[in-house]
């Protein structure tokens, strides 16, 4: 067996170390999601500078987290892997938050730390585009799965459950057996949300019978008292909780084949964009904001104001690529343009409130 090549930069890792496995959960008291989060994104810059420096892991050095390669990572996850602000700035939290922790471990990480501190998130418009599916193209992707293979019909159940409830990839992947109440008059799933918040929401008659047969299938000898993973990964060692990159990997290969089928389908899908479809599912089909919003588990209701203005917006254009189609012209001059329909802050309001 290959010994494993020593770190050039040992202290740097020693801190990586200490900072996910001791400083966060024992002081920080930060959650599981928290932590996976800023795991994640501590991999992916460390992996981005590796590439930058033609270099492999283990030659990454604290030195190459500068302000300057932190710039440049960030503006490539918007240039060449189309990232939203949102994500750019959580990028930015998470790896300002570990430097930050490095340079009080050893002082002469503190000018890094000055540096980085300096660069600035990305102000978004609280009522910028929501990106969602609409509805044939979430039906064309959730018919993509080949449900004769085994691997077809687990994935169909998971997406058709991620986009039933709303949930977060990381919701989803902690459901476990005993947060499903399948047998009740009103069947629903528990998920545990963002700060330790649960919710419980309903589930759609035709998922729960999915649910039963992927349960009679993969969980044959477990009841649903049992606080086994719903969803998993099978290796030697036995399951294991499923990696949400690797969810990812076969959404995008079902959005692939789906979009062949219905042009509707965009050229890039995330597990988030169907928390965003069914919210703006249940919002197109009367549900009122302030219930879109609880369902959710959004803490501020006025978050869930997106959704309003996305489908105001939709109507909007739809509405003006009919005129520029249309011959009639409804007392308007020659040349002239239909004034953009606007949304005002108090309308949308009225809406949240159950006033419109």
């Amino acid at each position: 067996m290959a010994r494993l090549k020593k770190p050039v930069d040992e202290r740097l890792f020693m801190l990586i170390k200490n900072w996910l496995g001791v400083y966060l959960p024992t002081e920080r008291k930060a959650s599981p999601c928290t932590i996976a989060n800023y795991r994640q994104a501590l991999n992916q810059f460390l992996t981005y500078l590796a590439d930058r420096n033609g270099t492999k892991l283990a030659a990454v050095t604290f030195d190459m987290m500068n302000a300057d390669s932190l710039n440049d990572y960030l503006n490539h996850l918007q240039t060449e892997q189309n990232c939203t602000r949102a994500t750019r700035n959580n990028r930015l939290a998470a790896l300002r938050a570990f430097i930050s922790y490095a340079s009080a471990c050893s002082p002469e990480y503190v000018a890094t730390a000055l540096d980085v501190a300096r660069i600035k998130t990305q102000k978004d418009d609280p009522f910028s585009k929501v990106e969602y599916l609409t509805e044939n193209a979430a039906r064309a992707i959730l018919a993509a799965p080949d449900v004769s293979t085994a691997k077809g019909r687990r994935d169909q159940t998971m997406l058709t459950v991620l986009y039933d409830t709303g949930a977060r990839i990381s919701e989803l992947l902690e459901l476990h057996l005993s947060d499903l109440r399948l047998s009740t008059t009103t069947p629903t799933a528990t998920l545990l949300g963002k700060g330790g918040v649960v919710r419980t929401v309903p589930l759609a008659k035709e998922t729960v019978s999915m649910l039963y047969r992927y349960l009679a299938e993969f969980h044959p000898d477990e009841l649903l008292t049992s606080c086994a993973l719903l969803f998993f990964t099978s290796h030697r060692n036995g399951r294991q909780k499923m990696c949400a990159q690797t969810v990812r990997a076969w959404m995008d290969k079902y959005r692939e084949s789906a979009r062949l089928k219905c042009p509707e389908v965009p050229e890039h899908i995330h597990p988030h964009m169907w928390r965003h479809t069914r919210a703006m599912h249940l919002y197109q089909h009367g549900m009122p904001l302030e219930l879109v919003a609880q369902w959710l588990g959004h803490r501020n209701p006025t978050t869930t104001l997106v959704y309003a203005y996305a489908d105001t917006e939709h109507k909007r254009k739809a509405i003006e690529k009919a005129m520029e189609h249309s011959q009639v012209t409804t007392g308007l001059s020659a040349g002239s343009r239909q004034p953009a329909y606007q949304i005002t802050d108090e309308e949308l309001l009225k809406r949240l409130y159950g006033l419109d």
